[in-house]
């Protein structure tokens, strides 16, 4: 098929509530948004990448840049038949593998499009719904922690992750598995600990966490396998992973014994599902991890977790616990824990256009 036009559009989206990590307080998200189009059809994909570079070295508006000057004239205009060959127009380009993403995903919604097929039906999922954990910001106390843990185990998520950085950790954790003795839990460090402060990370192996995440350094193999050695407790990998070579190096050194999945972070799907792959065949579980999606990102997302050896519950919560409202027409809710994977052609979404465009900070169309 061959790519006619895209566009390429800035939007941006409040928050219900403050999200605060070890990065700091997100009160809303930027969000580039993608449009391929092709023989009537239309194909979208968002971009995870943050206003600045806390995450990874890839941020907004170098995205934007990268689409539109380097990106995209590769894209129009070219007979592209599988998201095989969009990854093959982009490969002289080394590494912003998020705004690589955005283009492959958006084709894969493309295409799935053109053969009338849902996407995770291309992808190789073959669930009707996937098992749902939610993610929990830095509270102000731990009162106020243990009342957002239980209005959630109320709602039926599965598991129950716990943001943590130096000075808010085994206290909170032991508090809250006081509070809830049963509850699956997990940690989410966001990169903020060293091997310096083993201790910590020591006494979190009292509280049956089933994993920790990503404690060490976003770009770190090395000093993870050293920790993961003196802990009982699964180590998850997020920031470190990038590629399914990572992935079979990580799981190699014994770096973690878990990974975190997040589409955009490695590339897009075609990336994510070989990062399954390399962990299914080590025995290693996968989850889907989320970055704040609005519903667009969120629908892919929840697509890829249909494939096998996602096993643990992801971030793939309800869209109406973030934004008053989304970008899209149909409503992404869980029930009791389990969220149904969207029907139809392509993620199963479509564009709530008026919003949109309430919303909207810039647009370009390319041809």
């Amino acid at each position: 098929m061959i790519i006619d036009s895209a566009e390429l559009r800035l939007f941006r989206l409040q928050l219900l509530r403050p999200f605060e990590t070890s990065f700091g307080v997100e009160t809303e998200r930027t969000i580039p948004l993608l449009t391929l189009r092709s023989e009537g059809l239309e194909g979208y994909a968002e971009g995870v990448m943050e206003v600045m570079p806390l995450y990874r070295e890839e941020f907004t508006s170098g995205a934007v840049a990268l689409l539109k000057e380097v990106l995209l004239p590769r894209l129009i205009g070219a007979d592209l038949q599988t998201p095989q060959d969009v990854l093959e127009r982009l490969s002289p380009f080394r590494g912003n593998r998020m705004a690589k993403a955005m283009a492959e995903m958006a084709f894969w919604d493309l295409w799935a499009k053109s053969l009338n097929q849902p996407l995770h039906r291309l992808l190789g999922g073959n669930r009707t719904a996937i098992p749902v954990g939610v993610s929990l910001g830095i509270q102000k106390s731990l009162e106020a922690t243990r009342d957002q843990v239980q209005k959630h185990l109320d709602q039926g998520y599965q598991r129950i992750k716990l943001k943590i950085k130096p000075g808010w950790d085994v206290k909170l954790i032991a508090y809250i598995r006081k509070e809830f003795p049963h509850a699956c839990l997990t940690v989410d460090a966001n990169s903020c600990y060293s091997l310096a402060d083993i201790h910590v990370l020591r006494s979190l192996d009292e509280f049956g966490l089933d994993y920790i995440e990503q404690p060490l350094a976003y770009d770190d193999l090395h000093d993870h396998a050293r920790l993961q050695s003196q802990l009982r407790t699964a180590l998850c990998l997020d920031e470190s992973i990038l590629s399914p070579e990572d992935a079979r190096k990580a799981l190699e050194l014994g770096a973690g014994r878990v990974i975190n999945i997040k589409v955009a972070r490695v590339g897009g799907h075609l990336y994510a599902r070989r990062v399954h792959d390399v962990a299914q065949a080590f025995g290693a579980p996968v989850w889907c991890g989320g970055m704040l999606e609005s519903g667009i990102g969120r629908a892919h997302n929840i697509h890829l977790a249909t494939l096998s050896n996602f096993t643990k519950p992801g971030d793939t919560s309800s869209s109406s616990r973030y934004w008053a409202q989304d970008i899209i027409n149909e409503p992404l809710e869980t029930q009791e824990g389990w969220m149904p994977v969207p029907q139809g052609a392509g993620i199963g979404v479509t564009l709530n256009r008026p919003f949109l465009e309430s919303l909207t900070l810039s647009r370009e169309d390319f041809h």
